[in-house]
């Protein structure tokens, strides 16, 4: 008999229904990414999908446990069953399963000895700036391969920075794009009139894209400033901003916006494949002014941006990231983006990008 997707799942090949090229699934799969806010998952279990793997995501006690969504015992996701901070029951019998995905009651045999198999198929997970991540293929999978961690966040752990992280972004898009478009900084003028940007200042200065470990850096030094429109706050006169931008492969980055008198704000962009053609996007911000301001004022202001940026990236053609140089062409302004792509074929992705 063939194998069936489950089949392929559990065995720990593609998951199904994989809008993936197989190859490139593999090297993605490697990789961390985050699938949901730490404030989300409290006692009831939450339902996240990276790469095409439904995910449910509860908490065991101290634990976070992020496992594939499926009761192994019938087949019904998890992500609709009942928890209780410490474990999770099956909506279909009652199954419960706690720390690690094992199975630690079965009511309808109460004294019966567990079989060795009642667990679920589990993921590494870690809690950092506010976001639960997960590899779905971690060293253990692949240890011929170096596996990149969890990208650093500039400034999250500093003294006298406010942490806030938005709530999760939804975008009709693959995650090359919208990653693309973060690094982006010939944009401004067109696409953030409305929030921060002046449609006068256009003009693009020389700045260079440096190779890093993880990916590049590029410091972008102009004249557009960060403040929101309407605000009436304005820098000294002659005052060039300096963005930091850094580039973590394949699907995070950074950037550091530098204010006057010493002020910083820093917001990662960490973009979670959901498919290839479904992106969620999550930002941890920290800045080191106005520490008091509401959250509330932050995610407002940061979702009108981001929902600046999804107009555009939702309705570029080809909905893929093309890796080929010959498909799109590319202008001064581009280095960043000419770095991020070059990024992404250096990691071996290729057929999907490029198709």
């Amino acid at each position: 008999m063939p194998d069936g997707p489950d089949t392929i799942t559990a065995s720990g090949g593609l998951p199904a229904d994989c809008t993936f090229d197989p190859d490139d699934w593999t090297i993605l799969a490697r990789h961390w990414f985050p699938v949901a806010l730490s404030r989300e998952v409290q006692a009831q279990p939450v339902a996240m999908s990276l790469l095409d793997e439904r995910l449910v995501v509860y908490r065991a006690g101290e634990q976070v446990v992020v496992a594939r969504d499926l009761c192994p015992h019938r087949g019904v996701p998890l992500s609709l069953g009942i928890g209780d901070g410490t474990t999770l029951a099956c909506a279909y019998h009652g199954l419960r399963f706690g720390a690690e995905g094992a199975c630690v009651a079965i009511p309808a045999h109460p004294k019966a000895k567990i079989p060795t198999r009642m667990a679920l198929r589990t993921y590494p997970a870690q809690e950092r700036y506010g976001l639960i991540w997960t590899c779905l293929r971690p060293a253990a999978d692949v240890s011929s391969q170096t596996v990149p961690g969890i990208p650093r966040m500039p400034h999250w752990d500093d003294p006298g920075f406010q942490q806030v992280t938005c709530p999760g972004f939804d975008l009709a898009a693959f995650a090359g794009r919208q990653v693309e478009g973060f690094l982006d900084v010939a944009h401004f003028a067109f696409v953030h009139t409305d929030t921060f940007a002046d449609p006068g200042d256009t003009e693009v200065p020389e700045y260079t894209a440096t190779p890093t470990e993880h990916g590049f850096t590029a410091d972008y030094w102009s004249s557009v400033a960060n403040y929101p429109r309407g605000s009436n706050l304005c820098a000294p006169s002659g005052f060039r901003w300096l963005r930091r931008f850094d580039a973590h492969l394949p699907f995070t980055a950074t950037l550091v916006v530098h204010f006057p008198d010493g002020g910083r704000l820093s917001i990662m962009n960490a973009a979670s494949p959901v498919s290839a053609r479904q992106t969620r996007m999550f930002a941890p911000i920290a800045k080191n002014f106005a520490t008091d301001q509401p959250e509330r004022e932050i995610y407002d202001f940061n979702l009108r941006i981001f929902a600046e940026d999804r107009a555009i990236v939702e309705a570029q053609r080809p909905e893929n990231l093309p890796l080929d140089p010959r498909i799109e062409v590319n202008i001064a302004a581009d280095r960043s983006s000419v770095a991020y792509r070059r990024g992404l074929r250096a990691l071996g992705l290729s057929h999907f990008f490029t198709a």
